[in-house]
C-alpha cells in the first residue's frame, strides 16, 4: 500500500497521545476511589462500575479517529478490475463420448451446470459467448451481456446439437475467435481483452488443425485456457470406452498462453473454472482506498455513539 500524502500519517501521534491520557485519567480516578476507605459506604453511594464497557465507547472513538487518520492520508492499493470490453467465449464439447457417466449424472450435464455456475459468477458487462462443438462447431450465444439467453444456450447443448460425430477442437478456437473479432465495431482492428475456454474429454478428430487454431489466437493476443473433462474409466452405450485425453488440449493451452486443467469430478470442474474466472477480463490498477478507512471509521463513530447513549445515556 503507498499513500499520496503520507506526511498526515503523523496526525497518529496526536491519537497515541489521546490514548495515553485517557488511560492517565482513568488511572488518577482509581487512586481517588482507593482514598475513600469506608468500602461499605463506597458500595452504597458509588455502586459497581460497568467494568469494560465503560472504556468501549472512548475505545471505539480512538479507533475512528486513527482510521480517519488513515483515510486522510490518501492510501492507494493495487485493486483488481474488469477490463472494459471484456469478452470471453466458452466452448463445449457435445459429442456423444461427453454422455459418459463416469462424473454424475453425465460427462456433458456435469459440464452445463459448471458453466451456468461460472457465467454467473462474471461481472454483468463482460461479454459472454457460447459455442458447442462435435464433428463441427456451432455459435448457441454470440458474446453478449444477456445472461438469461446464454442459459437458454446452455440448455440447448446436447449430443448432435452441433452436427456429425467428432470432436472439432480446433473449429470450436476459431468460431470462438470470430466471435471475438465481431463483438462490436472496433473489434476487428482493435480486438478486445479476450479469452477463450474450451471444455472436452478428447482429442481433435474432426475439422481445422488445433495447432492452427492456435497460432491464430496467438496472433489476436487472446489465450486459450482448456479443461480436460472425464476419467480414464468412461464408457457409452454397450461398454464402448470413452477415457479421456488431453494431450490435444494442453497443446493448445500452453500455445497461447492460456492454462491446462484436468477435472476428474464435478467439484474438480468448478474449481478449474474458478480459477480461470480469477484472472479472466482483469486487469490491476493502483486505486485510491481511502474511502475504506473513513467508511469503517463512521461506522466505528456509531458504534461508539449507540455504546455511550444506551449505556450511560449520554455521548461521548
Amino acid at each position: 500500500m503507498t499513500w499520496l500524502s503520507p506526511e498526515r500519517l503523523w496526525l497518529l501521534l496526536g491519537v497515541a497521545a489521546l490514548a495515553v491520557a485517557y488511560v492517565l485519567t482513568q488511572r488518577r480516578r482509581s487512586k481517588y476511589a482507593v482514598r475513600f476507605t469506608n468500602l461499605k459506604l463506597l458500595d452504597r453511594v458509588a455502586p459497581r462500575r460497568p467494568g469494560w464497557r465503560r472504556h468501549l465507547p472512548a475505545s471505539l472513538f480512538l479507533a475512528m479517529l486513527g482510521l480517519l487518520v488513515v483515510g486522510f492520508a490518501q492510501p492507494q492499493d493495487q485493486v483488481r478490475v474488469p477490463r472494459e470490453r471484456a469478452t470471453v467465449l466458452v466452448a463445449v464439447d457435445v459429442s456423444r463420448s461427453m454422455l459418459a457417466d463416469d462424473v454424475a449424472p453425465d460427462r456433458l450435464s456435469a459440464a452445463k451446470d459448471a458453466a451456468r455456475i461460472f457465467i454467473e459468477d462474471l461481472p454483468e458487462q463482460f461479454n459472454v459467448g457460447l459455442v458447442g462443438f462435435a464433428g463441427q462447431a456451432s455459435v448457441f450465444v454470440p458474446p453478449g451481456t444477456d445472461r438469461a439467453q446464454l442459459g437458454a444456450g446452455i440448455d440447448r447443448l446436447a449430443d448432435g446439437s452441433a452436427g456429425q460425430a467428432g470432436t472439432a477442437i480446433g473449429d470450436a478456437i476459431a468460431s470462438a475467435l470470430e466471435q471475438i473479432r465481431s463483438v462490436d465495431a472496433a473489434a476487428d482492428e482493435d480486438v478486445p481483452p479476450a479469452r477463450v475456454i474450451v471444455l472436452s474429454d478428447g482429442a481433435n478428430t474432426s475439422g481445422q488443425d488445433p495447432a492452427e487454431a492456435a497460432r491464430m489466437a496467438t496472433e489476436l493476443g487472446v489465450p486459450v485456457d482448456t479443461i480436460s473433462f472425464g476419467t480414464a474409466a468412461g464408457t457409452i452405450g454397450d461398454g464402448q470406452a470413452v477415457p479421456v485425453d488431453g494431450e490435444t488440449l494442453q497443446s493448445v493451452a500452453e500455445a497461447t498462453g492460456g492454462r491446462y486443467f484436468e477435472a476428474a469430478n464435478t467439484e474438480e470442474l468448478q474449481n478449474a473454472y474458478a480459477d480461470i474466472g480469477s484472472s479472466v477480463g482483469y486487469q490491476t490498477e493502483v486505486r485510491d482506498v481511502s474511502a475504506r478507512f473513513i467508511g469503517i471509521g463512521l461506522g466505528l463513530a456509531v458504534l461508539a455513539a449507540l455504546a455511550s447513549m444506551f449505556w450511560f445515556a449520554r455521548l461521548p
